[in-house]
């Protein structure tokens, strides 16, 4: 802030000039206390100067609406909307949300750097704050190929700009817990950089919090019990509710949440389709669901702003008060919450569901992020999965959770070789390696998905990408997984060996370059032909498929380099 810009907000807060904004007849959500304070709120050069009885160039009735400070995501991928930081802030800031905390490393193990820069880039000078967490884990393990290996010294340049802030979940404990060189190099150059360090402690007992704690490990959004909860706050942390596309936690959390430590509580949503976004909204559905299953209002509201902007070392946003930027948004109703304007450092931004500026300008996508499907060709030999008995270990899904169950059952063999059931729901798995064509293919039995037809592929395949395939058989598997080269990333679906619907993602295969709007309208046909396949529901899909390669979530995921058992950190056969 400038000499010159202070001088003016002294001189508006002292009452000697009037302010350039003032907002009469509200009733404004005091954080810190969780009461209500009925006067009004006086703003200059983007900031809150006052809350009292203020004149102002520019007066707005808020005909007693709530004022409320504007929400904060505490742990996000972008990547996961399938859109980039531009079209992702469009969905965001009409529901109240103008700042997050991402992490893209779902880019970043794609394309290393590059992509990270694209991100902070493409995030530049919009109405939402982004603020970045640097990927600490690319790859998330050794187990599995990606499509880069960020080390200490890549990130080290990253912690001088003025929007990272962190770094990101730490989610390869053994490297924490043996003292891996170049994790301890992370650990550090973000310790000297006084930045925040987000956990990522799934299935950690107690002493594994210990020693996150002891490596200044500060957060977790990985705990699914209030016993979970409880240990990570009385130890210092702070704990992110979250509610995502895939794992939903706050029902099983809440309980954990009291007057005495919900200070120690946040929101985030961590991974979140599209569709889910539009429908939904980010963590103002947080917000809801919290206050439906009987959190007071206020203390909801104090853990999307406070408490998020507290745990990220933002001091200037989260509250209503004198200092703080003029982010707020005006509620009509706390049971039903939802922002019917959204102001942005004193600016509306935002007016019943929908921004108030439409520009638009194009993502400048570099070369280096397009055409990132790199695979050796693929035969039906290659599917094979060779086994002498019947019994095998199984990756069992758990409706709405990233968790996996580890299960062993006898399946059936024909030729030698695993033959998928339908009856039975154990269909195949296929993880094949996408950015330097290895060769590489990963084979798995997975069951839950109750798939009754044809087979679906993606490139969002958590967290290094690569083709990620479930199928009732070789050949429907053999055309998605080509589907996917020939559109260069993204997601495909099969039906009798045809192609039925697709979505090209072609930036990483992650993300379109495309309005969300059109984007979310190809996803809305592409669950049209998912319906085709007879599918369940109950639950995500394509958000559940993108999380079974993810090693670092118990029990039993697949890689590339074969099936991954989370509690041994070891690969395991196929063959039980």
């Amino acid at each position: 802030m400038s000499k010159t810009s202070l001088k003016k907000q002294l001189a508006v807060a002292n009452k000697r000039i009037p302010a350039d904004l003032v907002i009469k007849n509200g009733k404004i959500i005091d954080v810190f206390t969780l009461t209500i304070i009925e006067t009004d709120v006086a703003v200059a050069d983007g900031f809150i100067v006052g809350i009292g009885q203020y004149e102002g160039h520019h007066v707005i009735d808020a005909k007693g609406k709530y004022i409320s400070p504007t929400f904060i995501d505490g742990h996000v991928h972008i990547e996961s909307s399938m859109v980039t930081p531009q079209e992702f802030s469009k969905l965001l800031v009409p529901r109240g949300v103008t700042t997050v905390i991402t992490d893209p490393h779902e880019i970043a193990n794609v394309s290393g750097t590059k992509g990270i820069e694209f991100m902070l880039k493409d995030s530049e000078n919009i109405p939402l704050d982004v603020f970045v967490n640097l990927p600490s884990s690319v790859p998330a393990t050794p187990f599995e190929s990606s499509g880069a290996i960020l080390k200490a010294a890549d990130l080290q340049p990253f912690f001088s700009h003025p929007r990272v802030i962190g770094l990101a979940e730490v989610m390869d404990f053994p490297a924490v817990r043996d003292g891996d060189d170049d994790m301890l190099a992370k650990l550090e150059a973000a310790t000297n950089a006084s930045t925040v360090i987000d956990g990522h402690g799934s299935g950690l007992d107690e002493t594994g919090v210990n020693i996150y704690r002891t490596a200044h490990i500060s957060t977790d959004h990985e705990c699914v019990t209030a016993k979970e909860a409880i240990e990570r706050i009385q130890r210092g942390m702070y704990v992110l509710i979250r509610e995502g596309s895939v794992a939903k936690d706050l029902k099983q959390l809440l309980p954990a949440v009291n007057e005495q430590n919900v200070r120690r509580f946040l929101f985030c949503t961590d991974d979140k389709h599209l569709d889910d976004l539009v429908t939904e909204g980010s963590v103002d559905h947080n917000v809801r669901l919290a206050i439906e299953l009987g959190l007071n209002p206020l203390m909801a509201i104090q853990m999307a702003s406070l408490n998020a902007a507290e745990c990220y070392r933002l001091p200037n946003q989260g509250a209503i008060a004198p200092g703080y930027k003029a982010d707020f948004m005006l509620i009509e109703d706390l049971a039903n919450l939802s922002a019917s304007s959204v102001y942005k450092n004193g600016r509306l931004v935002a007016e019943h569901g929908y921004m108030v500026e439409a520009e638009t300008k194009s993502s400048n996508v570099p070369a280096a992020l397009m055409n990132s499907v790199r695979t050796q060709l693929c035969t039906a030999d290659d599917l094979a999965i060779s086994l002498h008995s019947p019994k095998a270990n199984i990756i069992e899904i758990i409706p709405n959770s990233l968790i996996t169950n580890h299960i062993v059952e006898e399946v059936t063999i024909k030729n030698d070789a695993f033959e998928p059931s339908v009856e039975r729901d154990q269909l195949k798995l296929v993880v094949a390696e996408r950015h330097h064509k290895t060769g590489n293919i990963g084979l798995g039995i997975v069951k839950g998905f109750q798939l009754k037809e044809g087979a679906i592929a993606t490139t969002i395949a958590h967290d290094s990408h690569n083709i990620v395939a479930v199928g009732t058989n070789d050949a429907d598997l053999l055309k998605a997984i080509q589907g996917i080269e020939e559109i260069g990333g993204g997601i495909v679906i099969v039906k009798d060996e045809q192609i039925i619907g697709s979505l090209p993602l072609p930036i990483g295969g992650l993300m379109s370059p495309q309005p969300y709007k059109a984007v979310n309208q190809a996803l809305q046909v592409l669950h049209e032909s998912l319906h085709g396949l007879k599918i369940n529901t109950t639950f995500n899909l394509l958000l559940t498929l993108s999380f079974l390669s993810l090693p670092v979530i118990p029990c039993l995921k697949l890689t590339d380099k074969g099936l991954f058992d989370v509690k041994q950190f070891k690969h395991i056969a196929v063959q039980a």
